[in-house]
């Protein structure tokens, strides 16, 4: 299977380029910075030679969009805005200029669409966009027109003969450096893992590995079709989602953070509060209807695998280096 992989270089598509290509798949990678051999060149926003990729692959998997872990200035916000919505058509153009197109066309998209709401999960059925809640802050609402204005770009483009999916995915978590599961376990490492706000606002994640299999499950699904929520089965309260992670690490205690401290902290680490204080309670409610079925869907043995694949493989003890000395 030929898949393209365009924004494929950041936590999710390293992911996705190691499990594809450990399963024997043909990637290749669009990104700004081309350095490997599977990588194409390409700006996220123009037509170029990249398209021939694209014309004669069987799928294409947009990962692209700048991170969200900044700084929520309007600066920013456009620049996610603009690398989403930019990169999305321009990814719909291709497929609708190839001439073998490929067969399936699945489109990052985010959680972050749905409301913050603490009193009822949301599927794709039933789940209530969110945008026009109370009581939070009015920018919340340009990380939901993000989203929305992503998928539009992707529902729009005239590709009849490739089927479209929106991946509204919650946190993936994965054990490698750099993901948002190694930055909370840093934290938590230093005594800092404890409920943010009162905790109380939900969390909804998914293990890498299950993100990998719902991939591979929709693009084998020809039924599947249009937005579909990645995201374990089981989000959990704040408080009980660090309480788990504090365990898996073997940490007694984790400080908890207020409101102005969690301002603070996001201040230092160049991020947004939005991240630890939106309620994303979501449930994947199209994947199971189909039959999938999650590895890790508790988190808190999701977290103990995870621990224990990122710690560092502790050096042999003396008698053990000996012994292989002497084996040799």
């Amino acid at each position: 299977m030929k898949v393209v992989l365009p924004g494929g270089t950041g936590q999710v598509g390293t992911i996705l380029d190691r499990a594809l290509t450990a399963a024997g798949h043909e990637v290749t990678v669009l990104t700004r910075r081309p350095v490997r051999a599977h990588d194409i060149g390409w700006d996220g926003a123009t037509p170029g030679r990249w398209g021939a990729a694209i014309d004669g692959c069987d799928v294409v998997i947009n990962l692209a969009g700048r991170s969200v872990s900044c700084r929520y200035t309007a600066e920013n916000m456009r620049a996610m805005m603009d690398s989403r919505v930019d990169s999305a058509r321009v990814v719909g153009e291709a497929i609708a200029g190839a001439a073998r197109p490929p067969r399936v066309w699945l489109q990052m998209s985010t959680a972050t669409i749905y409301a913050h709401r603490f009193d009822a999960a949301h599927d794709e059925a039933s789940g209530v966009i969110g945008g026009s809640e109370t009581g939070v802050p009015d920018y919340w609402a340009y990380s939901v027109a993000i989203a929305q204005n992503w998928e539009r770009a992707q529902a729009q483009a005239p590709t009849p003969a490739t089927r479209k999916v929106a991946l509204r995915a919650a946190m993936v978590m994965s054990p490698d450096r750099g993901g948002v599961f190694d930055m909370l376990s840093r934290l938590t490492r230093c005594g800092l893992g404890g409920p943010v706000a009162g905790g109380g606002q939900y969390v909804s994640w998914i293990h890498a590995e299950d993100f990998v299999r719902a991939v591979e499950f929709l693009i084998a699904r020809d039924d599947l079709e249009g937005p579909v929520n990645l995201a374990s089965p089981a989000p959990l309260p704040h408080r009980d989602f660090m309480r788990a992670l504090r365990t898996a690490w073997g940490v007694p205690v984790g400080l908890p953070a207020t409101r102005w401290m969690a301002e603070l902290g996001a201040l230092a680490l160049r991020s947004d509060t939005e991240l630890l204080l939106k309620s994303r309670r979501v449930v994947p409610g199209r994947l199971r209807t189909a039959g999938f079925t999650f590895e890790h869907p508790e988190w808190q043995k999701a977290a103990t695998s995870l621990a224990q694949q990122a710690r560092p493989a502790r050096p042999a003890s003396r008698r053990t280096r000996e012994s292989n000395s002497h084996a040799l």
